[in-house]
């Protein structure tokens, strides 16, 4: 039995991956909650399990809601802004429109504003698509309740999330246009493709230097990308598919320095992103393969 729940908990293991990640926003506490599931999945009878997708959905689930809840403490000490761990995507994410919109920076920065509660049913719901029933079981409410925090989280991501999916080919010639702007320090191209509200948030977890607060509006970003270019002419700056969305990635001496995400809204590009924390770059090399 035990080599039946191997191949049961690998079959369904990048899904899992991604259903911890959305939840955490971090790839290591993910990895972590896996080894969690697994443990807890190992010493279970396979004879009593009807559905094995679901049972491992929900035991995954449980354990990154007690995680969550610990994070929330960890971040309410975190120097300057937090920002989801950027994780390298194979190419077929980015062809999922919907699976790569909900694990884009944005969506997974709408998410932090949820409740633990709402944030798990929001996932399990509206990205997988599992049953209120079925939801309910994984975070220990009634079917009635889970209904009622579903529409609740549902109407707060659709005030605050991106305006509508992106095309690869609009977020590809965004990110072509800002990386010939910033590379070539024209102020007056990245103002066109800059929205009016665009922000900026940096995160360096106090470990490297990184902007502490963000900074709003068109005019104020281009003056701190301006100033930075030295920054990029120092090391190597290359395209990436990150989080299911094109990026770029800077190299110091062959190490990632950083990772700007980008959101792009009507052709503008609304957001930037630049995770600079050790910590979370450790493992953008390794290609991540994520499942619905």
């Amino acid at each position: 039995m035990a080599d039946a729940a191997t191949e049961a908990f690998l079959a369904h293991r990048n899904l899992l991956f991604t259903v911890a990640y959305q939840l955490l926003g971090s790839a290591a506490d993910a990895e972590d909650v896996l080894q969690e599931t697994w443990l807890r999945w190992a010493g279970v009878d396979l004879a009593g399990v009807r559905d094995r997708r679901a049972y491992l959905v929900r035991v995954t689930t449980r354990q990154a809601l007690m995680r969550l809840r610990t994070l929330g403490r960890r971040k309410e000490s975190y120097v300057g802004p937090w920002l989801p761990e950027p994780l390298l995507t194979a190419p077929d994410v980015a062809e999922d429109v919907e699976l790569a919109d909900s694990v884009s920076m944005a969506m997974l920065l709408v998410l932090e504003t949820l409740t633990p509660a709402e944030r798990a049913v929001f996932v399990l719901r509206e990205v997988f698509d599992l049953g209120y029933e079925e939801i309910a079981e994984a975070v220990g409410k009634t079917a009635p309740a889970v209904r009622q925090i579903a529409h609740r989280a549902r109407a707060h991501v659709a005030a605050r999330r991106p305006r509508g999916p992106v095309s690869p080919t609009t977020s590809r010639d965004a990110l072509d246009a800002f990386r010939h702007a910033v590379e070539t320090g024209d102020l007056r191209r990245l103002l066109e493709i800059l929205a009016p509200d665009v922000v900026f948030l940096g995160d360096g977890g106090g470990v490297v230097q990184a902007v502490p607060a963000p900074v709003t509006g068109a005019a104020a970003v281009a003056s701190l990308l301006t100033a930075g270019i030295g920054n990029f002419a120092t090391g190597t700056l290359s395209a990436a598919q990150v989080n299911g969305h094109p990026a770029l990635v800077l190299r110091r001496a062959g190490e990632v320095d950083t990772v700007l995400a980008l959101r792009v809204d009507d052709g503008l590009i609304t957001g930037l992103y630049a995770v600079r924390n050790p910590a979370k770059l450790s493992r953008l090399d390794e290609e991540t393969t994520l499942r619905r």
